[in-house]
């Protein structure tokens, strides 16, 4: 089957159409069949269209039919323009052709949007331009380029401001200053051709080849020389070249496809020419062959398909083709083009067709369709860019949605911010800055106001690094923790521990910015606050950004807090320490917990410690035998998931073995009324969430309650909540571990009077006004300073000291030398950390901390019993203790 047969089946018109039919010379659908080929822009690539020269007979002319074929589409038309050389527009020469083509094609009439034009118009306004030959060059250029800018927008004056005090009309004259200067610095640019992104058409006219551009230098030179009386000089032929050659690449433009823009994709059908009564000597003939010569020499193609109809051809092309071998005529064409553009032939772009004169039969009728325009493919339709428009809004949205929401908000100003909304609705991630702070619930004021404090402490610690000439040490710590999930009320303060280690952190991070300035050794401490969610579930999420956070950032050498045992947290652990980053763990207290990470250090006893102290105090101190034991865990969890309280029960079931005899998991709602009144050791096992409910149930017991009832450390969190101990029973005697009773303010204070430098030092920073909110332990105030702070100052100058010591032998050369941040790593801090506590162990203020090379829990760590006569009180009283304080030595147990 030709390729041709399809089209021209289409192109035959059902009877019951409208469209009026003519009579056709012998092969003329095959002719129709051809146009229509060449008309339809292929989807990939552009074709090379053909001048075609219809030679007229006594047959009927195709002009007429090929005016409705092109005109009357019922969709989209073709774009198209009609001319007569023998009574050509204007003054009848190849300029007034242009114009003429120019007016037709630019009309907004085909269905589609109209073609624009750029370099043409400018061309051809430039030779309409007249510049008096007697006056000086200089005024000539110049009111060249006043009309110029006329053209791109004529300037309208504008009086001087006046009136108005000094400052307006200072800056009403800025304004009118720019309003003038601009825009002739701007043109100044285009015309230039120095600015690649200004002045594209101009520097057109310097690159191509007609009328050598390069001899006047600049554009304005060259536009001169197309003016009124200047271009007398040049020759008429490379002047119409220009012309053709600017028409030309406009249209090239017009029919660019650039992926980033569908709209270029809509146009699918090439525009055409219809010049009638061409002749080789007449003005349509000479544009004919101009056409053809333009693209030969400038190499390139354009999307302009020409049908001039006339006599004879010109002289130079072989014998016409016959119009039913129309299509092979063409074929024959594209094949022979390259080699005839090659060697330059004259004509090498005409293909000339005749009506068959000999064909003997009656000639073809039939109604020729319309041709219309090939649909645009979808995605280039108009409703595209809103359809994208609404996708794209979605997809950000969506991602927004997953990272930004109330109280979390990535930074877009910089600093260290990498956070993400998750399934839960919290905001999971890490912060160096005010750009996200943690928690927006009511009543966490507490929380937000110590992140905010560590925020302003990190610019200071960074400019006093940038005043020291980066000589002193600076580091990185990293706080990771439970900051939301928790169901709270507005008046209910939901996470002292949290606000508590974050405060031993900020003191630490407070305690370096007071050295002295010429302190080289002294370090530098920044600190990034991350949240692993209620639980710690999302601790991998906050791990993998920290992950990358480390390698980014050389100065990141550890990671303080994790809050709670539970297996989510030892997951997190064995992934920081794949990361190899050391963990140092104020608080965590279950039992086997450094066998998650080979990096890991625990600041506090282990429960097996826990279990030991509280099994002494039933003995030598309440002198009972028999233990009930209740547990708790929170909602969705399990001694399985809980290693806290797991690995707690567990302790106490070895331990005491016979000698418990009730061991129940309690739950909210659950009475206790057979507790009432017990003489031996009731002992509470579980989270201090629960700790108010299992009071609340003890209630009932009114003036009968038990006569011991011990709680572990985990109390201490609700303990430090005035809120939730204002309803707790007054007449309930409670007693509970505390893992820092020697930083009590008692404690703090007794130390200072015995001129124990590192516990008073740790007193003077927590009093400062400028530092915790409120202050602590002052004698006009009942503000006590809860455990966890020291336990995470401890942890945090344990990390300082490492560093100090790495960098006092690195620069012990040259104390004055900068800082290197990747001169040490994470694992050689905590190798450092290990050895300086190899012999004495390291004097915390908590109590003194000592580590095994075999084990990350500490041996022998202070632990006291708490006891508190009237829970909605606040003062309490060390009654029982075991471990070591602050010199190395036997680990005994005893009251006080």
């Amino acid at each position: 089957m030709r390729r041709s047969e399809v089209p021209k089946r289409e192109l035959i018109g059902q009877r019951q159409s409208t469209v009026s039919r003519d009579r056709l010379p012998a092969g003329g659908l095959e002719f129709f069949a051809l146009l229509a080929r060449l008309l339809r822009r292929p989807r990939r690539g552009d074709r090379r269209l053909p001048l075609l020269w219809l030679v007229r007979s006594d047959t009927p002319d195709l002009m007429v039919s090929l005016r409705r074929f092109l005109g009357q589409g019922p969709r989209r038309r073709v774009p198209h323009a009609v001319l007569d050389a023998d009574a050509p527009p204007g003054a009848g020469d190849v300029p007034a052709l242009l114009r003429e083509l120019h007016r037709q094609l630019s009309l907004e009439a085909f269905g589609a949007a109209r073609l624009r034009f750029r370099h043409y118009p400018l061309a051809d306004w430039l030779m309409h331009q007249s510049l008096s030959l007697g006056i000086d060059a200089d005024d000539s250029r110049a009111a060249l380029v006043r009309r110029l800018r006329d053209r791109r927008g004529p300037r309208t004056p504008e009086a001087l401001p006046s009136g108005g005090d000094a400052v307006s009309i200072v800056s009403q004259v800025l304004l009118w200053l720019v309003r003038r200067a601009v825009p002739g610095v701007v043109f100044r640019a285009a015309v230039s051709g120095r600015v690649p992104v200004l002045g594209r058409h101009y520097n057109w006219f310097m690159r191509q080849q007609y009328l050598a551009p390069r001899q006047s230098v600049t554009f304005l030179g060259f536009a001169e020389r197309l003016t009124a009386g200047w271009r007398d000089g040049e020759q008429p032929d490379q002047v119409n070249k220009l012309l053709l050659h600017a028409f030309l690449e406009d249209l090239r433009q017009a029919y660019r496809r650039r992926p980033w823009r569908p709209s270029d994709w809509r146009r699918t059908a090439y525009p055409a020419l219809l010049l009638d009564h061409v002749a080789p000597g007449n003005v349509g003939g000479e544009l004919v062959r101009l056409i053809g010569d333009v693209r030969t020499e400038t190499g390139r193609n354009d999307p302009l398909l020409v049908i001039a109809s006339g006599g004879q051809p010109p002289p130079e092309l072989p014998e016409p083709h016959p119009l039913t071998e129309a299509d092979e005529a063409y074929d024959e064409w594209a094949e022979a083009l390259p080699e005839m553009r090659r060697l330059r032939r004259p004509a090498a772009w005409l293909v000339a067709l005749r009506p068959d004169d000999t064909d003997t039969g009656p000639p073809s009728r039939g109604g020729v369709r319309p041709f219309s325009a090939p649909d645009p493919p979808w995605w280039s339709r108009r409703f595209l860019p809103a359809v994208l428009c609404l996708v794209l809004l979605a997809g950000a949205g969506t991602w927004v949605g997953s990272r930004w929401g109330p109280g979390c908000h990535p930074s877009l100003t910089g600093g260290r911010v990498s956070v993400e909304v998750v399934a839960s609705g919290e905001c999971v991630g890490y912060s160096d800055s005010a750009a996200q702070v943690f928690n927006n619930d009511p009543g966490q004021d507490g929380l937000r106001t110590i992140q905010r404090r560590i925020f302003a402490q990190n610019r200071a610690a960074e400019e006093v690094w940038q005043r020291s000439d980066r000589r002193r040490p600076f580091l990185t710590l990293v706080y990771l923790g439970t900051l939301t999930g928790n169901r709270t009320r507005a008046d209910e303060e939901s996470y002292v521990s949290e606000r508590e280690e974050l405060e031993g952190m900020a003191t630490a991070q407070y305690a370096l910015l007071k050295e002295s300035a010429g302190a080289d050794g002294a370090a530098l401490l920044r600190i990034v606050v991350a949240n692993g969610g209620r639980q710690m579930i999302y601790a991998d999420r906050a791990v993998g950004m920290l992950a990358e956070l480390a390698r980014d950032d050389p100065t990141v050498l550890g990671v303080v807090g994790l809050v709670e045992s539970r297996t989510s947290t030892a997951r997190a652990l064995r992934e920081l320490n794949q990361v190899g980053l050391p963990v140092l763990a104020p608080t965590l207290s279950a039992d086997r917990m450094d066998a998650n990470s080979r990096l890991y250090l625990q600041i506090s006893a282990p429960n097996a410690d826990q279990v030991k102290m509280v099994d002494a105090y039933a003995q030598q101190v309440l002198k009972v035998d028999e233990a009930h034991v209740y547990y708790t865990t929170l909602e969705g969890s399990s001694l399985t998931e809980d290693l806290y309280v797991g690995t707690l029960v567990d302790g106490l079931r070895q331990r005491f073995g016979a000698r418990m005899t009730r061991l129940d998991e309690w739950r909210t709602g659950q009475r206790l009324t057979d507790e009432c009144g017990y003489p031996g050791l009731l002992f509470y096992a579980g989270r201090w969430t629960e700790f108010d409910g299992f009071l609340r149930a003890l209630r009932e017991c009114g003036g009968n309650p038990p006569r011991h009832l011990v709680a572990d450390d985990s109390v201490n969190r609700y303990m430090a909540n005035p809120g939730l101990r204002a309803a707790a029973p007054g007449n309930l005697p409670v007693t509970y571990v505390s893992k820092a009773a020697l930083a009590t303010c008692a404690a703090l204070r007794a130390a200072q009077g015995r001129r124990d430098d590192a516990r008073a030092s740790f007193l003077s920073w927590i009093q400062a006004d400028d530092l915790l909110d409120p202050p602590r332990c002052r004698p006009d105030t009942g503000h006590q300073v809860g455990e966890r702070v020291s336990l995470a100052y401890d942890a945090a100058m344990m990390m300082i000291r490492a560093v100090e010591s790495l960098a006092a032998r690195l620069h012990h050369a040259d104390p004055r030398q900068r800082w290197e941040p990747t001169s040490v790593n994470p694992v050689a801090v905590h190798a450092e950390v290990l050895r300086q506590n190899a012999s004495e162990g390291y004097p915390g203020v908590a109590g003194l901390i000592r580590f095994t090379p075999e084990s990350g829990a500490p041996v022998d760590k202070r632990l006291a019993l708490m006891r508190v006569e009237q829970v909605p009180d606040v003062a309490t009283a060390p009654v029982f203790r075991c471990g070591v304080a602050d010199v190395s030595g036997p680990a005994g147990c005893g009251p006080g």
